[in-house]
């Protein structure tokens, strides 16, 4: 049981790429639930909502930077492309669902860093256990989960352990990996996986074998003094894994989006993963194998350039609706 923890929404002891510091502030949080804000015990959905009955419903993770949401404007594409991608209907537009996260997070006094925030949106309720759409009563339902939730001080330095599961991202055909939607049993089986080996986090191939991604974060390797990544083909379409290989290329590092192995995994000079929570976090070991004991070059210079673009892009966000409401 200790082992399944590892992966659960509590602070735990273990390392982790979403190891964080407990914050009891967060025992009574306002939640948002359909533009309500609701006390943390007593945020509730239906039973027969689309979300609890079938995993049906897409979400971002946001993180609260400066005052403002990095990268929001690409979390909400995302968010929205998925939407229509399962012909689903939000309901509200971009500008509505951008004024009730600031407003939430108002509400709890979330105005400078270290917040996180859920955005989760379901088809709604359903008439009836039964998968067909047709069967849903009213308006999507939409969430909306603020937590005073910091990384761990050691992330930036800790080095990860990952395992290589079973488990593979399937193909498109079947559930497509670049949706990011409610439905993840797929990524928790593997974590469950790396978790009983000792691990962190699971390392996932690709239906051919090739190196996919991880199943929290996204998976790189450092070659010859260039960064490898899985061709996209098998994950999420991520934002901070296309962050990074912005950085990269324009910091005049090779950055590639390929298919490699597991060979070509265990002799490299560096690894890390990405993720909206840890943002860039070094890997340490890989089934047993060792990567690196410290910290490489290439990761901390990626960190450093990763925390500058989140501070051009906080800088340069729009705030008319802010300026309306009176916020700085």
């Amino acid at each position: 049981m200790a082992a399944h923890r590892r992966c659960a929404t509590v602070p735990h002891m273990g390392k982790g790429t979403h190891q964080y510091v407990p914050d009891e502030r967060n025992a009574s949080v306002l939640i948002d639930i359909n533009g309500d804000h609701i006390p943390r015990e007593k945020a509730m959905v239906s039973v027969f909502d689309s979300g609890f009955m079938l995993g049906d419903g897409v979400w971002e993770g946001i993180r609260l930077h400066g005052g403002r949401l990095a990268f929001l404007d690409r979390h909400l594409k995302r968010l929205y492309r998925g939407a229509k991608a399962i012909h689903m209907n939000i309901g509200i537009d971009e500008a509505e669902m951008t004024r009730r996260l600031y407003a939430v997070l108002d509400a709890n006094g979330m105005t400078d860093e270290g917040a996180h925030v859920r955005l989760m949106v379901t088809r709604g309720v359903r008439s009836t256990p039964y998968q067909d759409p047709r069967v849903v009563v009213g308006d999507a339902t939409i969430v909306i989960i603020p937590e005073w939730k910091r990384a761990a001080p050691e992330t930036a330095t800790r080095m990860l352990d990952l395992f290589t599961v079973h488990v593979r991202r399937g193909d498109p055909a079947v559930q497509d990996p670049k949706l990011n939607s409610h439905s993840k049993l797929n990524c928790i089986t593997a974590c469950i996986q790396a978790a009983e080996a000792g691990a962190d986090e699971a390392l996932m191939l690709d239906p051919h074998g090739f190196v996919a991604t991880c199943n929290s974060t996204h998976f790189f390797i450092v070659r010859d003094g260039e960064i490898w990544t899985s061709s996209g083909n098998y994950c999420l379409d991520g934002i901070t894994r296309q962050i990074v290989l912005e950085i990269a290329r324009e910091a005049g590092i090779t950055a590639l989006e390929k298919n490699f192995s597991l060979t070509e995994v265990y002799g490299a000079e560096e690894a890390f993963t990405t993720g909206t929570f840890a943002g860039v976090a070094p890997v340490g070991t890989i089934d047993g194998r060792v990567i690196g004991t410290t910290r490489g070059p290439m990761v901390e210079r990626l960190q450093q350039l990763y925390l500058e673009r989140i501070a051009a892009d906080v800088a340069a966000a729009d705030r008319p609706f802010e300026q309306a409401q009176g916020r700085p």
